[in-house]
């Protein structure tokens, strides 16, 4: 297990989430290591009566995206998700950008700026290309604000149209 992993609290969804999230990386048109369902534990009659979940429910879902290990709870309506936490997915093409933009953001709820403010299941998600960094960070303080500029008038990322505002275009 990685040092430092991210504890996912959902209400009675963390299976299908675990399960939703496996098969979206996996899809990847550039996936590089291989996400997957670990294991799932389930509430016993002692976790069920101090949780007041469902005797034989699932209480746990482990997976890992691309190498990332994630870590799902079913804990019932005590806490929500928020945008003041999210993850970011780097992606070095325009197609991937789309891809992660479709899947993650159907069925939720999309942003400004790459973000999918919440999925499905109410997690916040931040489609990023890779050139972005790059094109943000040059030196020069007039290519870089002319790239922000452009960047907030979207909603997906488009890495052409960030091209064209650090080309001067």
């Amino acid at each position: 297990m990685q040092k430092i992993s991210p504890f996912l609290w959902f209400d009675t969804k963390a299976e299908e989430a675990a399960n939703f999230y496996v098969s979206v990386f996996n899809g990847n048109p550039r996936r590089k290591i291989k996400s997957k369902l670990g294991k799932i534990s389930r509430y016993d009659a002692s976790g069920a009566k101090a949780s007041g979940r469902p005797l034989g429910s699932v209480m746990i879902a482990s997976f890992s995206l691309e190498g990332q290990e994630f870590t799902a709870l079913n804990g019932g309506m005590y806490f929500k998700f928020s945008g003041a936490i999210s993850f970011v997915v780097d992606c070095k093409t325009q197609e991937e950008v789309d891809y992660f933009w479709e899947k993650l953001g159907e069925g939720g709820e999309t942003g400004q700026c790459g973000w999918i403010n919440r999925d499905k299941f109410g997690v916040t998600w931040q489609i990023v290309p890779s050139a972005l960094e790059k094109y943000l960070s040059d030196p020069n303080p007039k290519k870089s604000e002319k790239v922000m500029q452009a960047m907030l008038k979207m909603t997906k990322i488009e890495i052409d149209g960030l091209k064209k505002a650090y080309d001067g275009k």
